[in-house]
């Protein structure tokens, strides 16, 4: 586990949210070929397998920002990144960043961080009450229909979106979140001559996503070190043991892909 706490006031944080993306559509794609460019910062070049804590993105995303990120698959407990604080808690260590806030956005919030909210599905879409919810947890947050799950251009929009945001910051370290929507469906979007969802379409859109992600990575080298979490919330069945969608246990919704890690500055100016 990295040292969370060390790293609060020095570093950004870029915390991307993959949505319904599967652990072995994931590794699939990446020990395909499909996706380089994860695969060169990915510790180690690969995926970790995770337990999400919940079964679909309205859920899932309260219990992260709350500080309850997907768990490693044996048994725990499993220390935290991120906190929020609460007695007798077991995965507080010295290194999870601790904050007396309700969520760790408002924590991050309080010690100087600018929190940005980019989002996709449609529990971010703020055309709802429900779809304000997570939303307004954040200090300014940004939808539109090209972000969100229809659009065959969503992730190029949405880094440029962020890229936008972040050249508007000057040295105030921020709290990205980016919630990617072209791996949710309709995902078959992104792979021609199919009207149906796969994990076959939903390896395309990941070979999507990974080919628009560098502009961001290179602009949060130039600004400082960054930590980055990057997961998905969920997976999604495509008919295994006759399970379709998600909202439900089944291990192709509950393990999903996961990586931690610093991404060193490069220099220069962003």
């Amino acid at each position: 586990m990295l040292d969370a706490r060390a790293m609060i006031g020095s570093h950004d944080i870029l915390f991307m949210t993959l949505d319904t993306l599967r652990y072995d559509v994931a590794q699939a794609a990446l020990c395909q070929g499909l996706t380089p460019n994860l695969q060169r910062i990915l510790p180690h070049g690969c995926w970790e397998r995770r337990h999400s804590p919940a079964t679909f993105t309205y859920a899932a995303h309260h219990a992260f920002f709350s500080g309850f990120l997907p768990t490693p698959p044996q048994p725990g407990p499993h220390p935290r990144l991120f906190a929020t604080q609460f007695h007798g808690s077991e995965t507080t260590t010295d290194q999870t960043a601790t904050f007396e806030t309700a969520d760790i956005v408002a924590g991050l919030r309080s010690l100087g961080y600018r929190t940005i909210c980019i989002g996709g599905v449609g529990f971010f879409n703020k055309q709802t009450a429900l779809g304000n919810v997570l939303p307004a947890m954040f200090e300014e947050s940004h939808w539109s229909e090209e972000l969100g799950v229809t659009s065959p251009v969503s992730t190029e929009r949405q880094v440029q979106c962020a890229l936008d945001r972040l050249a508007s910051l000057g040295e105030q370290r921020v709290f990205l979140f980016i919630n990617i929507s072209a791996l949710h469906q309709p995902n078959c979007i992104f792979a021609g001559g199919t009207e149906e969802d796969s994990p076959d379409t939903q390896a395309a859109a990941m070979a999507y996503v990974d080919s628009q992600l560098p502009p961001l990575f290179h602009v949060l080298q130039q600004r400082g070190e960054c930590l980055c979490i990057i997961c998905s919330d969920h997976g999604t069945a495509y008919g295994e043991e006759g399970y379709v969608g998600h909202r439900l246990s089944h291990p192709t919704v509950l393990d999903v892909p996961y990586a931690e890690f610093v991404l060193p500055r490069t220099g220069g100016t962003a």
